[in-house]
């Protein structure tokens, strides 16, 4: 695949850029201000700036190391913003600030410990070297934080406070179960690969082996669990921070989740028997118990 021109990578950024002001005034919509200016909305430019202020010293040093740990940053950052600036906290909106600082602090170590013991993340051996595709990929995890945070924000920042209700413990429910999945899953394959026994071979116990992406199934559950938490106190423009979601199950399973480590894996191991059966009889995403091997 030909890789894609400067003019391609500025209109991405520029597409990226607008798709988060839209989501940033759909979300302020009704919402608390700070002085003029809405809270959602600011806390969506701070998503965008923080990455694009690590990108400088990112690119000056040629190195992804701490892509993933600005990510948690950003998360940690924006939540902050929301809590300190807008109307007096009900217990659906501290639950919820609480639920993205606990996530964003263990998934942005956990990679940041990943990446350090394992030197590099290959996703960037070409583009880093590349200043507008390194800055594109700065501006992306500034929109992927803004899109999978928005139901959150819009709970902290929409001024809408209701009590929790049976629809919200439903969405903590969720979330927690989701939570739950991908540190299990996290933890499970992080033993395999510290294990030498295991050099050279395909985790397939565990939670790999009701599902072939574990992790990213609990991933999916938990941004759905908190936007089912967020439908009750939606309104007007704000029901379209449930893109939320929807936005983490197409970024998962149609760009950088399963079908780049589906594609590694094949070529790793494709052909294989004890793979093939693996592949056979273990779902992509949905867990289930496992089957027995034919």
């Amino acid at each position: 695949m030909a890789e894609r021109t400067d003019n391609e990578i500025f209109i991405s950024i520029a597409v990226a850029t607008v798709i988060g002001a839209l989501i940033s005034w759909a979300g302020s919509d009704g919402g608390d201000r700070f002085g003029v200016f809405p809270v959602f909305a600011l806390c969506g430019a701070l998503a965008f700036a923080v990455n694009w202020a690590a990108f400088i010293p990112a690119a000056i040093k040629r190195t992804e190391h701490y892509y993933d740990l600005t990510g948690g940053i950003t998360y940690i950052t924006v939540t902050v913003v929301a809590v300190s600036l807008s109307s007096a906290l009900d217990l659906r909106s501290a639950i919820v600030a609480g639920m993205v600082m606990f996530w964003s602090i263990r998934l942005a170590s956990f990679l940041f410990m990943r990446i350090s013991r394992a030197g590099k993340d290959s996703r960037f051996d070409k583009i880093k070297t590349q200043p507008p595709r390194f800055f594109l990929a700065w501006t992306l995890q500034g929109l992927w934080v803004l899109l999978t945070a928005a139901c959150a924000l819009v709970i902290i920042t929409g001024g809408n406070r209701e009590a929790l209700g049976i629809v919200g413990y439903v969405g903590i429910v969720v979330w927690t179960i989701g939570i739950l999945i991908e540190i299990v899953a996290d933890q499970q394959k992080s033993a395999f690969r510290a294990d030498p026994a295991n050099k050279g071979n395909f985790i397939n116990t565990g939670l790999w082996a009701w599902s072939r992406h574990p992790n990213y199934f609990g991933e999916i559950l938990l941004w759905t669990g908190m936007a089912i938490i967020a439908a009750p106190v939606l309104e007007g423009w704000q029901w379209a921070t449930l893109i939320s979601p929807v936005f983490v199950f197409f970024l998962l399973t149609r760009v950088s989740g399963v079908p780049m480590l589906e594609e590694a894996a094949d070529e790793r191991w494709g052909g294989q028997d004890d793979y093939e059966a693996y592949k056979r009889n273990t779902p992509v995403l949905v867990m289930r118990p496992p089957r027995s091997r034919d």
